[in-house]
């Protein structure tokens, strides 16, 4: 296996894997190419050409290209779980459709052992869990601690991604304590990283219309830091197709890329569409399925330190997210088991798939399958086994050459 940053001269093998690709075309594309081979970073004029001028095939070519020089044909996935700790959010932000009030029937809050209990049935077979929620008006620091080290003393072998931004800066606030003083606090219950979610766009005219409340980009950017600096490793996100513009999402690349130059504790980029079923912005532009592929190569494109791009099959679909896997995505996420939020959304995608239909996913798209750690420091080939009608299948003895 390549392992966690892929090979390290991957700019010098880019010409062959492009010749390789069939060669690029359009011009735009062409000048994005040759800012990576000479400077070894796209510019931000060229990154915003490719969302508004650029040929898509190339676009896409230019995409996989950049993720086959860094991972040849590995691409990656772990076994986890969603559990999302409560629905219940002090705020209402426009493109939610999770979101419930304190009162609404359906509202709810898991307790530590209800919390173990959505757990325990996947325990054996998962080596992440995956928690992110409301901002509940009560729950401080500590009761989030408490859910975290429960579960790493019932299940010590499980990795704990929980929390995003805005949650970390809701338990800063309604604990009284600094945004550092969180994130040591949950380090010591047993957190392992931090997801990515809530970046939405980082633009605060973009986010004042769909999230007003939430984090500022400069908040959000601050507490990724921090976690940074702490030795937390976290991932990204991008929220694209509600109101912003091509610009606002180079931009938005470009504050990522730019926290990565200076602390390098991103791990994974996960640009995904905004979903409009059941939510409250009739102005969002919606993602057509072309722009989702784009969106994602342009990602690989001008996110050169950022080690992964994730094609989320959670808010994409298995079929587009096999086709992102040739346009520069190098990772699927996980088994998932369980997951409240892009399904309120209106996502269809199975959360039942286990790691032989996962890895036939990607072999179908051309991929290697690689189950992999939540902090992408251990890898495992996945070798599926052969298919069968029950659990009983064994292997023919082979004939013997005439």
């Amino acid at each position: 296996m390549i392992g966690s940053e892929g090979y390290p001269n991957w700019v010098s093998r880019l010409p062959d894997m492009v010749t390789e690709l069939g060669g690029i075309s359009d011009e735009v594309v062409k000048n994005a190419y040759d800012e990576i081979i000479n400077q070894g970073r796209v510019s931000l004029t060229t990154g915003e050409s490719l969302f508004l001028h650029a040929d898509l095939i190339d676009v896409m070519l230019l995409g996989h290209a950049i993720k086959q020089s860094r991972y040849d044909s590995e691409v990656y996935f772990n076994s986890n779980l969603h559990v999302n700790t409560t629905n219940i959010c002090v705020l209402a932000c426009r493109f939610c459709a999770f979101r419930r009030s304190p009162r609404a029937a359906d509202a709810y809050a898991l307790s530590v052992q209800e919390y173990l209990d959505r757990i325990r049935p996947y325990s054996s077979r998962i080596d992440e869990v995956h928690s992110v929620g409301g901002l509940h008006p009560e729950w401080d620091v500590h009761y989030y601690a408490e859910l975290i080290s429960s579960a790493k003393e019932k299940y010590p072998h499980l990795s704990m991604k929980c929390l995003t931004a805005v949650e970390i800066k809701h338990l800063s606030q309604i604990s009284g304590i600094k945004i550092s003083d969180v994130l040591s606090i949950l380090i010591d219950a047993g957190l392992t990283s931090l997801p990515g979610g809530g970046a939405e766009i980082l633009d605060d005219d973009v986010r004042k219309v769909i999230c007003n409340g939430k984090e500022s980009s400069d908040e959000y950017l601050l507490i990724h830091r921090t976690a940074h600096l702490l030795g937390l490793p976290t991932n990204s996100t991008m929220l694209f197709g509600t109101i912003e513009t091509a610009a606002q999402r180079i931009k938005h690349l470009d504050k990522i890329r730019k926290l990565q130059d200076d602390t390098g504790g991103f791990q994974c980029f996960v640009p995904y569409p905004f979903l409009p079923d059941r939510t409250r912005l009739p102005q969002a532009q919606h993602s057509t399925g072309n722009e989702t592929l784009r969106t994602i190569a342009i990602s690989r494109i001008i996110l050169d330190n950022v080690p992964h791009i994730k094609a989320y099959r959670m808010n994409i679909g298995d079929n587009l997210a096999s086709l992102a896997l040739n346009a520069g995505a190098d990772d699927v996420d996980g088994t998932v088991g369980h997951e409240e939020i892009m399904h309120e959304a209106g996502s269809q995608t199975s959360v039942e798939d286990d790691l032989d239909r996962l890895s036939r996913l990607i072999e179908d798209a051309g991929g290697i399958p690689v189950r992999r750690s939540t902090t992408y420091d251990h890898f495992v080939i996945h070798r599926r086994r052969p298919p069968s009608d029950d659990d009983k299948w064994v292997s023919l003895p082979v004939a013997d050459m005439v």
